[in-house]
């Protein structure tokens, strides 16, 4: 009879569980069709880092609708929405709101024809190619459900919209700005990113290292000019550059262990104007990505040697040695600290029955890292990918009909309601478990 109640109990809450997870899909397949007109304004109507005024407005008007205390303008641009519902942990979940100097080419009937300056003084065409979009719809859909279902949890709900994700440094501004000493700090700290290599609808995970650290470095390597004919009067540092760069490539394939993830890759080598003259200087752009810290300090320090190095092989005076940047600040590698991730995994997994998989991390980069690294000790964090391709391409794709744009293409559009849907419940979901009342 013991063992015939322990099945009857067992089935009662798979049973309890299956019928939560109706109810909150049901509420997300209500919210939807708002949420995909959100999504359709935003993708219209994106902005630069640091300059989605517009879009924080829009969206911190809304969330005040919704019974949030909300501040904005945090780290420029960024808004903080804040709901204290008694005593419990502190769960932020954050998206980040900025747009890229693409000019879209998706076709789509509400695709962005904004144009803005960028950075760097340039006029260009701005898309949401990377998703942003979407996320932000996905916040302010699991915002809504978690704001009518506060007798359902007890804590501190703390949503953020951060600004200038794309360059690496609204995190930090953020932060900077105050972020976990103004308002309330979090224990936990949840982020999703549309995924253009997953279906839709498709959650992948990472456990531990997620996504990896970002250097950029700059490197001008002085010469001595002259005419080409006569290179014997000259130091010529296209030469030298180009022997840094082939030397830069046994950072990763002879001095580190075979089994860290590393790369090291010239993006821009520029020297010279004319066919007959050996300019008096080169520069190399230079991406390092690493997990790491340890790596990561390896890899610069090798690149600063390698460059010193072959300038002396090359007989330059120490008044011409190569002079080498590190841009700062510099994007740190995101990390899934373990037992967060497997209690959410272990959550989703059921919900969405065969879609929710451990993946391997990625060498891009993500600064949701910066909220982890501002306070590791007491901060547990965990970013998901949702897919983002529509079933029918992916199929094509597998066959080898297709080739599917990536993230940051003009052509990526996501199967946005799918992914919204997806992320709106899982994100929902997890923070009701983090904080539901006994």
């Amino acid at each position: 009879m013991k063992r015939a109640w322990v099945l009857i109990g067992a089935s009662a809450l798979v049973l309890a569980s299956q019928a939560q997870a109706d109810e909150l899909r049901d509420a997300v397949a209500a919210d939807l069709p708002a949420l995909v007109e959100l999504y359709q304004d935003l993708h219209a109507n994106p902005e630069l880092s640091f300059q989605e005024v517009e879009t924080a407005k829009k969206l911190a008007a809304r969330a005040r609708a919704l019974g949030f205390e909300v501040t904005e303008g945090v780290g420029k641009t960024g808004v903080v929405a804040v709901m204290r519902n008694g005593a419990g942990p502190t769960v932020m979940l954050r998206a980040d709101m900025d747009g890229l100097p693409v000019i879209e080419q998706t076709g789509l009937p509400y695709a962005s024809k904004r144009r803005a300056v960028a950075q760097n003084g340039t006029e260009t065409g701005v898309m949401h190619a990377c998703g942003h979009d979407t996320h932000m719809a996905a916040w302010i859909g699991t915002a809504q459900l978690l704001s009518e279902r506060r007798d359902k949890w007890s804590g501190t709900l703390v949503m953020i919209l951060q600004p200038a994700e794309e360059i690496g440094e609204g995190a930090k501004a953020m932060l900077d700005d105050g972020l976990y000493s103004r308002f309330p700090k979090p224990d936990f700290v949840l982020a999703f990113h549309d995924a253009a290599q997953f279906p839709a609808g498709h959650i992948g995970y990472a456990n531990g290292f997620a996504l990896a650290n970002v250097d950029s470095v700059d490197i001008v390597v002085p010469g001595v000019g002259g005419h080409g004919a006569y290179p014997h009067t000259t130091k010529d540092p296209v030469v030298l550059a180009s022997a840094i760069v082939m030397r830069l490539q046994t950072l990763v394939s002879r001095e580190l262990n075979p089994t860290d993830s590393a790369v090291v890759t010239v993006g821009s080598f520029q020297a010279g104007s004319k066919h007959n003259i050996i300019p008096d200087e080169a520069r190399l752009q230079i991406t390092v990505r690493s997990y790491s810290d340890e790596t990561r300090q390896k890899l610069l320090d090798g690149i600063a040697r390698i460059a010193r190095g072959e300038a002396i092989a090359a007989g330059m005076p120490d008044d011409k040695l190569p002079r080498v940047t590190v841009a700062d600040p510099y994007v740190p590698a995101t990390y899934n600290t373990s037992a967060l991730t497997e209690r959410v995994a272990a959550l989703l997994k059921p919900r969405f029955e065969g879609k929710v998989s451990e993946v391997p991390a990625v060498m891009g980069g993500e600064d949701f890292s910066q909220f982890y690294r501002a306070d590791r000790e007491n901060v547990e964090s965990l970013i998901l990918w949702v897919g983002g391709v529509r079933q029918s391409e992916w199929e094509k794709a597998q066959k080898g009909e297709i080739t599917l744009p990536s993230l940051h293409s003009p052509f990526w559009a996501p199967d946005a309601p799918v992914v919204i849907a997806t992320a709106t419940e899982a994100l929902t979901a997890a923070t009701l478990d983090l904080m539901g009342k006994p």
